[in-house]
């Protein structure tokens, strides 16, 4: 079985930064593309945020987290981080990190097989 451990979320005011980290215990990471996914208070869905290849090679996010959000990876440390800057109060969501054999365009949540916990991020004042 694997597990995916996500960490980093907190409380935070608009504008603020927060570093997400995910990572995992019995498998390497290097292996698998891997996604940011979200789920805002009261939605039944998850929002695909952004994805990262294998290797780090190539990386895409949701037009709404351009510009703000930065994903990325350290094999060595079998970790994948996902910067979050200038927050806004619409960011709240619980933050999942998730496994896949590859981003796949649109994030589709199917695609992903392996899944974390999530951690909370709230932005507000």
């Amino acid at each position: 079985q694997l597990y995916l451990v996500e960490s980093g979320g907190g409380l935070v005011q608009p504008g603020g930064s927060l570093r997400l980290s995910c990572t995992a215990s019995k498998i390497d990471l290097g292996y698998y593309a891997i996604g940011w996914f979200r789920q805002a208070p009261g939605s039944e869905e998850r929002e695909g945020v952004s994805c990262i290849s294998h290797d780090g090679g190539s990386a895409e996010s949701v037009d709404s987290v351009k510009g703000r959000f930065i994903i990325s990876r350290d094999n060595g440390r079998n970790t994948v981080y996902l910067q979050m800057n200038s927050l806004k109060p619409e960011d709240t969501a619980l933050y999942y990190c998730a496994a896949a054999a590859q981003c796949y365009s649109d994030l589709p949540e199917w695609r992903f097989n392996y899944w974390g916990q999530g951690t909370q991020v709230t932005v507000s004042k």
